[in-house]
This record gives C-alpha cells, sequence and structure tokens, in this order.
C-alpha cells in the first residue's frame, strides 16, 4: 500500500537514483547530468530551509517516487505562484503513484495560501499530460523548440492549476 510522508534526509539516495534515471533516460527534466550523493544532500536541506515541502510515496519501507514545487519565478511578485515536479520510479510508473503525489502537493500548496501551481511537461510526455489535466490543470502556453536533449528539440507545455478563488 502506498502511503505518502514528508521526505527525510535518509531518503535522499532514494531520491536521487529516481531523478537520476529521468536525467540519463527521459526527457522529463531538461538534465544532462546525473545528480551526486552530495548534491541530492543538499537539495534536500535547500528546501528544507525554504521551508518547500518534498513528499515521497512509500510502499514497504521502498520510496518509489517524490514530489516538490519551488517557486515559480525570482521575483517577488510571484510570490503565490509554485511549479511542481514528480518523479517515480522506472518500475513503478503507470500504478497511480503520481497522482498520490500531486494530489497530497496540491493539499499542501493550498494549505499554505497559495495562488496557484504550475508545471512545465515536455510535449512528449503524455502520461504526465494526462495526470495534470485529470487534476484540474489547464494548458496555458507551449514553447517550441525550447530544449534540446537525446539530439532532438523538444516542445514544452505549460499548464496551470488555481489553488484559491
Amino acid at each position: 500500500m502506498i502511503r505518502i510522508r514528508d521526505a527525510t534526509p535518509d531518503d535522499a539516495e532514494a531520491i536521487r537514483a529516481i531523478y537520476n534515471d529521468a536525467v540519463l533516460n527521459t526527457t522529463a527534466v531538461f538534465d544532462y547530468v546525473a545528480r551526486e550523493p552530495q548534491a541530492q544532500r543538499d537539495w534536500l536541506r535547500m528546501k528544507a530551509d525554504q521551508k518547500l515541502p518534498v513528499l515521497v510515496a512509500v510502499d514497504d519501507d521502498a520510496v518509489v517516487g517524490y514530489s516538490s514545487y519551488g517557486q515559480f519565478r525570482p521575483w517577488p511578485a510571484f510570490l503565490y505562484t509554485v511549479e511542481n515536479a514528480i518523479y517515480i520510479a522506472p518500475d513503478r510508473r503507470g500504478q497511480g503513484i503520481g497522482q498520490k503525489l500531486l494530489d497530497a502537493l496540491i493539499a499542501v500548496a493550498a494549505e499554505r495560501g497559495l495562488r496557484s501551481m504550475v508545471a512545465a511537461i515536455t510535449a512528449e510526455n503524455a502520461a504526465s499530460l494526462h495526470l495534470h489535466e485529470k487534476l484540474g490543470f489547464a494548458r496555458t502556453g507551449l514553447i517550441r523548440d525550447s530544449g534540446w536533449k537525446f539530439d532532438r528539440w523538444l516542445d514544452l507545455i505549460f499548464l496551470q492549476r488555481m489553488l484559491q478563488s
């Protein structure tokens, strides 16, 4: 049974393995280089210092996915808009874990009084686009050829969900 909880420093290596798979094998993230262990620990510490959530999906004490959000843009006027990130272990994709993580992340953001959540997803990532739309995100924009990965150009679709009316 999948349960969602706040990440702890002990989850760093499992999170890193999931993230690195996305870096090396998917277009879900526009990074090229796998994250080193210290960089992952630093990332978790930075999220905690900034009071930004990192949620993990756990099955039999194994981390099988994680989600977080961060500042959408660095200017003060964007204080109430965040951008989400969700990553699932490759052998656990398509099992509803992403929905549980995104539902929980939306709830945290709404409880904290945020106005909206944004997602930036490659156009070829049909599963993530479907998940976000299923949970009330609307497509708000397209940036053609915005990223170069695996020897091809990638389009980026922006989606947004309002959290407060």
